[in-house]
């Protein structure tokens, strides 16, 4: 019994050994293959590394070279004012100091000579911009060329020449599940990269307050924070595929979702913005709704989206369209939202002609609209803002469109914002002056002369651009 005992003890080291040897050799050829220049790599890493091959995770090294020089760090400074306990009293603190209040972002170099993209709510309402290049750590000062608020983009420009710039990528052949990077500086951690893929295009979070926004965001999960604003999403080619612009959270700080601005509006907004001055913004002249809920089982429909506004006279209507079709192509896109539908139109200008397909009660028709812009034409607009440095800020007369849409008679929309009257008055950008001390006016220079003139007591009706009407109650001495 002993002597068998032996045997198998015997046979059982012997194989031990063998085991031991064969996997060495085995293991020994792994290291080789896939680590030539190391062998300091444990079997678990070594797993992990053949996982990922496995997985066709992209080397993002390439990316990451090619995107990074030209994302750049930016910071504001604008006066804000320190309030005093005499705040609430007047509608305004008169004994409130002023002071510097500073914030950062990002931002993403589009030209060798200069121009540079990023959100207009990072720049928004600053009396100084910085931009720091990454590459060398140069510092300029950037002017504004150009915003958009309905989009949340701004065109900076700074006074360089053979900068790096990134490639533009083609944001449309964009798929869900794609690998993607962001690019930018969170926390004031300059040239952050991280990555993730992209978890749903078409959002719409119902973020950009503004009276005509277009929301149609792509998500992804690689991790945006604060900073992260105005930088680069970019591909597996390192391409710009997207500007990082909002994250939703309940804490301030990354929870698994991102938003980027899709590259081909950036593209079309960035464009008008350099050649115009103004963004070109095409109108259909008709307001449409995602079909859920009791829509969806009235209709018996889940695609498209629902014509529930149309105005007398527009392109869609001039065109045939009726409140109540069904819109399910745009230009040869099936669109199923309204984010869809708003981003097929924001690629275009006035005077473009668009094919939509609608269905009526469920037979497919085919109209042809004609866009035209804010005030009904097809003409291209410049911008006609005046300027007034007592009160801080630009004003435009509002546009046939925003009329029809506010129902009011004229008004004066202001944007701008810097150090001023209107600052310390705490009103917003974008806010539409309807009356001032109960006068309504049709000139924008009788506007703002009176305004910077008038003492005492000060009334002032607009609308806010979310749409709301807004009241204002001051008194200067």
């Amino acid at each position: 019994m002993m002597k068998k005992v032996l045997i198998l003890a015997s046979a059982g080291l012997i194989s031990g050994f063998a085991g031991a040897w064969m996997f060495s050799l085995t293991n020994n050829t792994k290291t080789a293959s896939f680590h030539k220049n190391s062998d300091t790599y444990t079997q678990a890493e070594r797993v992990n590394y053949r996982s990922e091959a496995a997985l066709g995770v992209p080397d993002f090294v390439k990316a990451s070279e090619e995107a990074t020089p030209a994302v750049v760090f930016i910071k504001t400074t604008s006066i804000g004012q320190q309030r005093s306990a005499w705040d609430g009293w007047f509608g305004w603190d008169p004994f409130g100091s002023m002071g510097p209040v500073s914030s950062s972002g990002s931002g993403v170099i589009i030209s060798e000579d200069g121009y540079i993209v990023t959100n207009h709510h990072v720049i928004d309402g600053a009396d100084q911009i910085e931009v720091v290049l990454n590459n060398n750590k140069k510092s300029f000062v950037a002017k504004i060329v150009g915003d958009d608020p309905s989009t949340d983009l701004a065109v900076l420009k700074i006074e360089a020449k053979k900068l790096p710039n990134i490639k533009i990528g083609n944001s449309e052949s964009l798929k869900i599940g794609e690998w993607v990077l962001a690019v930018g500086n969170p926390f004031n951690l300059t040239s952050t990269v991280t990555a993730g893929i992209v978890s749903a295009k078409g959002r719409n979070i119902s973020i950009v307050d503004n009276q005509f926004p277009i929301e149609s965001f792509i998500q992804t999960d690689a991790a945006i924070n604060p900073g992260n604003s105005g930088g680069a999403l970019v591909n597996a080619s390192g391409e710009l595929i997207g500007i990082n612009t909002a994250i939703v959270s309940k804490t301030g700080s990354y929870n698994g979702y991102g938003f980027a601005i899709p590259a081909n509006i950036v593209g079309k907004i960035v464009k008008d913005i350099i050649d115009f001055g103004e963004v070109q913004r095409a109108f259909t002249g008709m307001q449409v709704r995602d079909i859920d809920g009791d829509l969806s089982e009235k209709l018996s429909l889940n695609d498209g989206v629902y014509v529930n506004v149309l105005q007398q006279g527009s392109p869609a209507s001039k065109a045939g369209i009726n409140e109540g079709d069904v819109i399910i192509k745009v230009k040869g896109k099936t669109v199923n939202s309204k984010a869809e539908f708003d981003e097929q139109i924001a690629y275009r200008r006035p005077g473009d002609k668009i094919e939509v397909i609608v269905l009526r009660k469920g037979v497919e028709k085919t109209f042809t609209l004609t866009l035209t812009n804010r005030d009904g034409t097809t003409e291209v607009i410049e911008k006609q803002s005046i300027t007034s440095t007592v009160l801080g800020a630009d004003f435009e007369p509002v546009s046939k469109v925003e009329k029809e849409r506010y129902k009011i008679k004229g008004g004066f929309k202001v944007s701008n914002i810097r150090n001023g009257r209107i600052r310390k008055m705490g009103i917003p950008e974008g806010f539409v002056f309807v009356a001032l001390n109960k006068v309504e006016y049709n000139d924008v220079n009788s506007f703002i002369k009176d305004f910077e003139r008038v003492k005492g007591q000060i009334t002032i009706e607009g609308i806010h651009p979310n749409g709301t009407k807004g009241y204002y109650s001051f008194f200067y001495y």
